[in-house]
């Protein structure tokens, strides 16, 4: 009995000893930082999630953009007439609002058409339609068109093996597929990518063999015959040829009857480079209670390729960062920072706004805290993507809790530059913001006359709104800055 009862006052003690010790240890560690979201931001950030939600104020604006006003090509009436509409919203809403001059080029599409007048197995006196598109700001070819034959290749590397004689006074088709597959695993921007390098350095690279022109299998997903435009780079070291791309259906018909013989193509291409003309940034400001100077940049492109009208690419973007002025005013909120809503111009051909802005802000680059863009369709929200340093991520990290209603909670960090207009801001140090959503349909649209406002979805576009609104006024409420 003695012996129980003494082992029973040896658990006790070192019961005892353990509860001890373990206050001791808890005493020496370091109390969790407090959260930089108070009680009163976090109510704020959730009333703007909610309200995103079941506006519809940036789908009209969206609307109007592509319906009303159309396709906006640098340069063009319409870029001017949406300079001017954008702007006039932003007035409503009571910013300040400034435009900022940009030079831009001032490229006109003309005629585009082109034909196989010479196959194999062809029937006399008949010709076949090929759907052609001219790349932007390429050189037209004579009035009457040029007759070559077409040298289909799947690679740079095939290319250079056939070397010029077999090049020189052909057109060269530059066949190589968009990675469906790819895009279908969540990939579509790699895919993309791949493909998209034979659009931008093909007309050179076939230019400096001798031939007479560049064609290129058209880039994305797109099916149902649909050609798909955009810009390219004609390099110094090379004559600049006529460059266009062909249909997908149309790539793989030429790709069939030349591994019989001979084809010939008749291409007829009449664009016009006039001179550079005036354009603008659209800017917009909702300034800071607390420190005015420091500023959260929210922003989408406005110009727009002009086969279809710019919906997905980029009106979208354009009416997401409208609504983030919308829905703060109309909440009534006050955010530290000041919010710059920007329209970029040219982004699709030069980017010459995006350019404009970093040279002319260069000595206030220190109170950029933030640039986000939204660049990339209207897919279902998923969340988004930082380019910033690690520091920065525990501040970002309690965002996805507010946007998990709508299942978008993936705060990715990523090295890159998240967008083209934002990009000289990032290479200079400022954090960039880039919504994170399902893209892999994206690219069946993109830069091809189905590019139109019938392709946004309603929900789709309010999530992505959502995201840019919770983002920017975190970023311009929280108490410290984003660090570096």
């Amino acid at each position: 009995m003695r012996k129980s009862k003494l082992s029973s006052n040896n658990r006790a003690a070192s019961a005892l000893l353990v509860l001890f010790l373990f206050v001791i240890v808890a005493a020496q560690q370091p109390e969790a930082p407090p959260s930089p979201y108070s009680p009163g931001l976090l109510e704020e950030l959730n009333r703007l999630h909610g309200a995103a939600l079941a506006s519809d104020y940036d789908y009209r604006q969206v609307a109007y953009l592509c319906n009303n006003i159309g396709p906006r090509l640098s340069g063009s009436p319409q870029a001017r007439g949406a300079v001017e509409y954008v702007a006039a919203e932003m007035r409503k809403l009571g910013a300040e609002v400034k435009l900022e001059k940009v030079m831009v080029p001032h490229w006109v599409r003309g005629e585009e058409r082109a034909a196989l007048v010479e196959y194999p197995g062809m029937v006399p006196g008949t010709t076949q339609k090929v759907v052609v598109t001219a790349l932007g700001n390429t050189v037209a070819t004579p009035p009457e068109g040029l007759t070559a034959e077409v040298i289909p290749v799947g690679s740079f590397e095939e290319l250079a093996a056939l070397g010029r004689e077999r090049v020189a006074g052909k057109i060269v088709l530059y066949n190589v597929r968009f990675d469906q597959q790819l895009a279908a695993m969540g990939q579509a921007g790699q895919a993309y990518g791949q493909a998209v390098a034979y659009r931008w350095g093909g007309p050179s690279a076939a230019a400096r063999l001798g031939a007479v022109a560049s064609l290129v299998r058209s880039v994305g997903g797109a099916d149902y015959r649909l050609p798909h435009t955009g810009s390219f780079a004609y390099a110094q070291d090379a004559t600049r040829i006529p460059a266009g791309a062909v249909t997908s259906e149309d790539a793989e018909l030429i790709q069939h009857l030349s591994a019989r013989g001979p084809v010939r193509l008749r291409l007829v291409l009449t664009p016009q480079t006039l001179p550079d003309v005036e354009s603008y940034n659209v800017i917009a400001d909702l300034k800071g209670s607390e420190n005015p100077e420091q500023i959260v940049i929210v922003s989408g492109h406005l110009d727009s390729w002009d086969l279809g009208t710019g919906a997905l690419d980029d009106a979208v973007g354009v009416g997401e960062a409208m609504q983030v002025l919308n829905l703060v005013k109309q909440l009534n909120l006050r955010p530290k920072r000041t919010i710059r809503f920007i329209a970029w111009m040219n982004e699709e051909s030069g980017l010459a706004g995006g350019r404009t802005y970093a040279e002319n802000h260069k000595a206030e680059i220190a109170d950029h805290i933030a640039a986000i863009e939204s660049d990339e369709g209207v897919g279902h929200s998923l969340g988004f993507s930082a380019h910033v340093s690690e520091k920065a991520m525990p501040m970002l990290q309690p965002l996805a809790q507010i946007l998990r209603a709508h299942g978008a909670t993936a705060v990715r960090r990523v090295e890159q530059s998240v967008g083209a207009d934002i990009s000289p801001l990032e290479n200079a140090g400022v954090p960039g913001f880039a919504p994170l959503q399902d893209e892999r349909t994206y690219f069946n649209y993109h830069h091809t006359p189905a590019d139109t406002f019938d392709k946004v979805g309603k929900r789709e576009l309010a999530e992505n709104s959502a995201v840019l609104a919770v983002l920017a006024y975190a970023v311009a409420s929280l108490p410290e800055p984003l660090p570096r």
